[in-house]
């Protein structure tokens, strides 16, 4: 299996995880769902770390993977409170597509120019992203419709060169072994997590959100292993494109599941994003 194929399964996974974390939010603060997950699966991988006896890697490989984890846990803080500003649909689709750019623009002044194949499949990936994230505004009575205010556009934006830098951090800790850069990630993750619960606890009841929240870090986490192997076999822009491509599968499921219907863009997205996968696979 290539970058593609590795990337789409993490994409699936980080899909399915949004997905369940999203179900659990409804019925507790969406934060608390996110540090369950982060804390319970960074104890996890310490015991199997430990258990198996993995050898540690450098040091500099857990410093790019703590980094990766600490500060994409706080972009994603970041990321939650853009949406809770105004429309969503800007703002997703706006961090949605820094995700991805922000590597596909490393990987091409690191590791040179993509064959023209694969430069047309990142292209077709990057508007897939735009078109699956871009949801309409909400509409309001009275009103034309809810505004995304400058401020929360910029919080998306900063969300997302957060979490394409994230992105990148986990291929250069790759090298190190995939278990190690997953463990130190999270439990650096973990700590930005319980440093945001203390610095502005979030409102609502602190129950009901444990099962969700462990479901949804161990598809996450399953999604992060995914993700890595694909940057160790291929280019970290396929790989990382591919994975952005997760919130079709979040589409999806909710489909299925609660019977909701995707808009037609974002149908043409999903289209897309298959094209794109097929050329990338090539």
């Amino acid at each position: 299996m290539g970058a593609a194929g590795f990337g789409l399964t993490s994409a699936a996974c980080w899909g399915g995880s949004d997905f369940v974390g999203g179900l659990g939010a409804r019925r507790a603060p969406a934060l608390l769902v996110v540090a369950s997950g982060h804390i319970v699966s960074a104890l996890l991988l310490l015991a199997l770390c430990f258990g198996i006896r993995v050898a540690v890697p450098g040091s500099s490989y857990l410093l790019y993977a703590a980094i990766g984890g600490f500060e994409g846990s706080l972009a994603l803080a970041v990321f939650y409170r853009a949406l809770a500003m105004g429309a969503m649909g800007l703002t997703a689709a706006l961090t949605g597509l820094l995700t991805a750019l922000i590597p596909v623009l490393f990987s091409l002044f690191y590791e040179g120019l993509p064959a023209p194949l694969t430069a047309v499949g990142l292209a077709m990936g990057l508007a897939a992203i735009w078109l699956i994230t871009r949801l309409p505004a909400a509409k309001t009575p009275g009103a034309g419709g809810l505004r995304t205010p400058p401020a929360a556009l910029l919080l998306g934006a900063l969300a997302g060169v957060g979490f394409g830098a994230q992105l990148i951090l986990f291929k250069m800790a790759s090298p190190g072994g995939i278990l190690w850069t997953m463990t130190s990630a999270r439990v650096a993750g973990s700590a930005a997590m319980l440093l945001v619960l203390l610095v502005i606890p979030p409102k609502g009841r602190w129950q009901g959100f444990w099962l969700t929240g462990i479901a949804a870090g161990t598809l996450d986490t399953i999604g992060n292993l995914f993700y890595l192997r694909a940057t160790q076999v291929g280019r970290l822009d396929v790989a990382a494109l591919v994975c952005s491509l997760y919130p079709a599968g979040t589409i999806l499921l909710a489909a299925v599941v609660l019977r909701e219907r995707p808009s037609r863009r974002q149908m043409a997205g999903i289209a897309l994003a298959l094209a794109a996968v097929a050329l990338l696979s090539v």
